[in-house]
């Protein structure tokens, strides 16, 4: 019991993680910044990274080990193969923000760089991606999508 506390726990403190860290990225993102203000922005995009991990951790963990649910209460559930979809898409569409971030930082500090238009973009599309997966989950919590027998 202690275990499956503690993995949720590291669950829910990730999802917090991600949600602020892409917020504050779409707030401090803009089309002209300085290294400086990117190299910041790639610091809490780090941030997000390390969140995502632990929050895949600790949920696969939870998924596979049979702690609390059991593996096939997930396994077999659509709700459930949907909102992990809706993950890893917000992961892919992360790569090139991140990727832009860390190659952009380096430089003359105070030099201005004007960002693609692709970069807001992405991290806005990647905040309403996020927003569908408590809905989901909570959709999960109440027993919907289960196609097993």
């Amino acid at each position: 019991m202690t275990l499956e506390i503690l993995l949720r726990y590291l669950h829910f403190i990730s999802i917090f993680t991600i949600v602020a860290t892409l917020a504050i990225e779409s707030v401090l993102v803009k089309n002209e910044m300085t290294r400086s203000e990117i190299s910041r922005l790639a610091k809490i995009d780090a941030l997000y990274g390390i969140a995502s991990l632990v929050l895949l951790a600790a949920g696969l963990t939870l998924w596979f080990s049979g702690i609390g649910k059991p593996t096939i209460y997930y396994s077999k559930n659509w709700i459930f193969h949907t909102k992990i979809s809706l993950f890893l898409l917000v992961g892919i569409l992360s790569i090139k923000p991140t990727i832009y971030f860390l190659k952009q930082r380096k430089g003359t500090q105070d030099e201005t760089i004007t960002l693609p238009s692709s970069i807001p973009l992405l991290i806005k599309l990647e905040l309403i991606l996020l927003a569908i997966i408590p809905l989901l989950a909570g959709l999960m919590s109440r027993g919907l999508g289960y196609f097993g027998g």
